[in-house]
């Protein structure tokens, strides 16, 4: 099956840590309703969203991108050993994500760049790994790109009392372990990068802060030759919010943020013919969008997971 693509000088490959039912499609996305997701049924099923349940359907998966000699990551999941009380199916994980990174050939010393698309315990995990009952870095010589918007946001220094996200708890219980295990270790370290409203990678790949998700969540941007891609981390978590971009999901902290962040982002993604790679979405894992009046429709799944190799 193939996991990578070819945009450009540019290759992509999905790496998946996790899938698996999260909760009800409904929860998940509060203002669908039942009737969006069956009349979708023929492609949403079974990939997206199990019609017999009503359950959503997701990936956690890692994007390992390489431009110009050098190997990126863009996000990281949920990790393993990881403490997550507020979401106990990604609570203290025994993964084989390194060993599969492996298999795509890569060492954890391999890696140029770390990215996390925002700060969320499904986006940092693998930042770090627990050595002698310490969390230290998982890629020893990787720079990690951090929105310093994010890091102030969730750092508990700052007395932050925000509930983590959608689920209703503490914050001590939820986002502030998270941080002490997968965000402070890299900062500590020395290795990670507060960046502000841009960062260049190299002349392919560029980030920007697109908030609404997070104050700090951001997508990258991929331009190379006569292709373009944009990694779009939770801006969406499912492509009923590509049909119609107003649909928020109850993991956004500001839902109409988010909503006009997504629109921007889709229009600019319809325009340029540019790959949309979300961070959650199984099957073919990402797609090509046109405009259809004020929303959007998929024009073409992504070969992932197809025997097929686009370029």
């Amino acid at each position: 099956m193939a996991q990578t693509i070819t945009l450009g000088d540019v290759s992509i490959t999905r790496v998946v840590e996790w899938e698996g039912d999260i909760a009800p499609a409904l929860d998940v996305v509060p203002d669908s309703t039942p009737e969006l997701w069956e009349a979708n049924r023929s492609w949403l099923a079974p990939d997206f969203w199990d019609p017999e349940t009503g359950l959503y359907r997701a990936h956690m998966q890692t994007w390992v991108v390489r431009s110009e000699g050098k190997t990126i990551l863009v996000d990281t999941g949920a990790g393993n050993d990881k403490d997550r009380p507020y979401l106990p199916i990604l609570s203290r994980l025994s993964t084989g994500f390194l060993d599969d990174l492996a298999q795509a050939g890569l060492r954890p010393e391999d890696v140029d760049y770390v990215i996390n698309t925002h700060v969320h315990a499904d986006h940092v995990g693998w930042n770090t790994v627990l050595v002698d009952r310490e969390w230290v870095p998982t890629f020893p010589n990787a720079k990690y790109l951090i929105n310093n918007i994010d890091f102030e946001f969730w750092n508990p220094v700052n007395g932050t009392d925000r509930k983590a996200v959608a689920f209703g708890l503490p914050a001590h219980l939820g986002n502030q372990n998270m941080f002490e295990d997968s965000v402070a270790p890299v900062h500590q370290a020395g290795q990670a990068v507060l960046w502000e409203d841009s960062y260049v990678i190299d002349a392919n790949l560029r980030l920007d802060v697109a908030a609404g998700h997070t104050p700090g969540s951001a997508v990258v941007t991929l331009r190379s030759g006569t292709d373009s891609a944009v990694f779009v981390g939770d801006m969406m978590h499912s492509p009923v919010q590509i049909l119609d971009p107003d649909l928020h999901t109850c993991f956004d902290e500001d839902a109409k943020e988010a909503s006009a962040t997504r629109r921007r982002v889709l229009e600019w993604a319809a325009d340029h013919n540019a790959l949309v790679l979300p961070a959650h979405f199984p099957g073919s894992g990402a797609a090509e969008v046109r405009r259809t009046g004020s929303r959007f429709e998929i024009k073409e799944w992504a070969a992932f997971g197809r025997d097929a190799e686009t370029s």
